[in-house]
């Protein structure tokens, strides 16, 4: 394991050991182990059908592995109970793929939701706080307008905001860029990387969008058929020593000299 898992900047955040998930014959999971350090950014990558989504559940426990242990801060989430599960995700903030606003709330409300759940500040406290996040992402005086009025950029840093208001130690990003152009795609690339550096996050970013993973990640792990099969920084991605990640790199049409020098 690369970083020490008791204290420093590199303290270890979230372990996940051997864990195996199967659904009857399925194994959607087989024996993946990883390690995301406090404060990094890491994406997971993989095709359709690689095992992602089932990891994402995983991590923020909503769903438990066959076999294998999955620790957060130190404390292994799989054998806990419901209540003592909440407690763990509110460490968690879930940027999902699109946004998943309510279309008959505003964005006022939609970024309050957490706040109203899990909080008893007052109505003007609320508003007072979601203000501040929307004009820390750049979204000053849109509490007013719903979702159908606003870009689809837009809507990811109302997302991200939502999911900033409870103040998570872990922002988990599920395809962030699917969907988006290319020029908005690397918007929500800035974005991601600006909210890691301004509020000090661990982000792990669940995707297929290699360009995006080449932009963002301090590391990349990349899943086939539910197995690990490949881990690296962008760096070393990009010099080749990967295999499977030459792949994606073909297939995206990304050309080594953009990528590092940000033109991507």
């Amino acid at each position: 394991m690369s970083a020490e898992k008791n204290g420093g900047p590199n303290q270890i955040h979230i372990v996940v050991e051997d864990v195996t998930k199967r659904f009857g014959d399925h194994v959607a999971l087989d024996q993946v182990s990883l390690d995301i350090p406090r404060g990094e950014t890491v994406v997971i990558i993989g095709g359709s059908g690689a095992g992602k989504t089932t990891l994402l559940k995983l991590l923020i426990g909503l769903e438990k592995p066959s076999s294998g242990k999955i620790l957060v801060d130190g404390v292994d989430i799989v054998p806990l109970g419901a209540r003592a599960m909440n407690k763990v995700r509110r460490k968690f903030g879930m940027v999902f793929q699109y946004a998943a606003l309510l279309d008959s709330l505003n964005v006022l409300d939609n970024v309050a939701f957490p706040l109203r759940e899990h909080t008893r500040l007052s109505a003007r406290e609320i508003e007072k706080r979601v203000d501040e996040k929307l004009t820390l992402l750049e979204l000053p005086n849109i509490g007013h307008k719903f979702p159908s009025e606003l870009s689809g950029g837009m809507r990811k840093r109302v997302g991200l905001a939502r999911a900033l208001m409870l103040e998570p130690e872990i922002i988990v990003y599920d395809e962030p860029t699917s969907g988006l152009d290319p020029l908005t795609s690397r918007l929500v690339d800035k974005l991601i990387k600006e909210t890691s550096e301004r509020f000090g996050v661990t982000s792990v970013v669940i995707s297929h969008d290699m360009t995006s993973a080449l932009q963002i990640a301090d590391r990349i792990f990349i899943l086939s058929n539910g197995q690990l099969v490949g881990e690296g920084s962008p760096q070393e991605i990009l010099a080749g020593k990967v295999e499977l990640a030459n792949e994606f790199l073909r297939s995206s049409g990304i050309s080594t000299e953009s990528v590092l020098s940000g033109s991507q």
